[in-house]
């Protein structure tokens, strides 16, 4: 069985960073087209994303657990969130956020729509209560023009081949002076298992993942201003490999562009499993470990500012939008 070291279920510290990106002078706009990530294989994160699920993984749950935590930190609750994947980001942590922001209208982004109406779809309520009669009970659709006061994404951008562009389209879903909050996978993620794969002399187990000061980076160019970002180790333990495998296909894929080209067989997950149990690194009672770095994210789109340019164009939205911060 698998288990995990969090100050919350058993009292271990964990490591945590935290740093401050200086806030952008401008909005920057993103016009050259964007590189993939090089060790990221398109096609296969695309498969990934699309695969059906019915329920979130658990480590996902935990994590989004640990951003609501971090959500007391605002002092005013968005009127409207958008929750992008929540198969993926955390279902049972959407209904927690509803019951956080019972009055604020709720969106969904998702591939699999059908499927993710369903499952966010609010519990039954009693009919009585008049504060349930105007309600919602399912989260609405994503549409071209949502705008929302705060976006939700948890556990996506270190599968996204094109990460800056994906950051762009949440630029746009989100409100003038509403906030994105976020997490994904830190470099640090896998790093036994790396180890027993290059002792092994074969290719990598995962993608390269970003880090947290190039997150940074990006939301400042992307345009987002007052970036906090931070990180913490998270100590994953296995009674077994076996133990230890099952659970991280039910967490991911490898997704590196120069992972085995063909499919392995039984013998080679036997060989698989003996490496891990020989030369996987152990806690001191004998459990095998895993270490994952988790960074979150938070950011504010702040009101637009036009270039100085010899011809400047702003959209109607943006001239709005800094008027109306002109006024403030």
């Amino acid at each position: 069985m698998g288990s995990i070291y969090c100050p919350a279920l058993s009292g271990h510290l964990v490591a945590r960073f935290l740093t401050l990106v200086p806030a952008p002078t401008a909005v920057n706009s993103v016009s050259e087209a964007e590189h993939p990530v090089p060790s990221l294989d398109a096609r296969a994160a695309l498969r990934w994303q699309q695969l059906p699920r019915s329920q979130s993984p658990w480590l996902h749950e935990e994590l989004a657990s640990r951003m609501i935590e971090r959500l007391h930190w605002f002092r005013e609750k968005p009127a409207s969130w958008l929750h992008w994947e929540p198969l993926i980001g955390g279902v049972q942590a959407h209904q927690q956020l509803r019951a956080l922001l019972p009055d604020a209208a709720c969106h969904v982004a998702a591939r699999q729509m059908l499927t993710t109406l369903q499952a966010t779809r609010d519990p039954a309520v009693p009919l009585w209560n008049p504060k349930h009669w105007l309600r919602s009970k399912t989260p609405l659709p994503l549409s071209e023009d949502t705008r929302v006061g705060m976006l939700w994404a948890n556990m996506q951008l270190h599968n996204e081949p094109l990460p800056l562009t994906l950051l762009q389209r949440w630029y746009r879903h989100i409100d003038t002076n509403g906030f994105l909050m976020f997490s994904c996978l830190g470099p640090d993620s896998l790093r036994e298992l790396r180890a027993v794969y290059a002792q092994q002399g074969w290719p990598e187990p995962c993608q390269v993942m970003t880090d947290m000061h190039d997150w940074g980076d990006m939301l400042v160019h992307t345009g987002f201003a007052e970036p906090v970002m931070d990180m913490e180790h998270i100590t994953l333990s296995y009674s077994t490999a076996q133990a230890m495998v099952q659970d991280l296909r039910s967490l991911g894929r490898n997704l590196h562009v120069q992972r085995w080209p063909t499919c392995r067989s039984r013998a080679w997950l036997s060989r698989l499993l003996a490496a891990i149990e020989s030369h996987g690194a152990r806690l001191s009672d004998g459990r095998l470990s895993l270490t994952l770095e988790v960074v979150y994210g938070h950011a504010f789109k702040p009101a637009p500012r036009a270039r100085l340019d010899a011809t400047t164009a702003v959209t109607v939205e943006d001239m709005r939008a800094m008027l109306r911060a002109g006024r403030r």
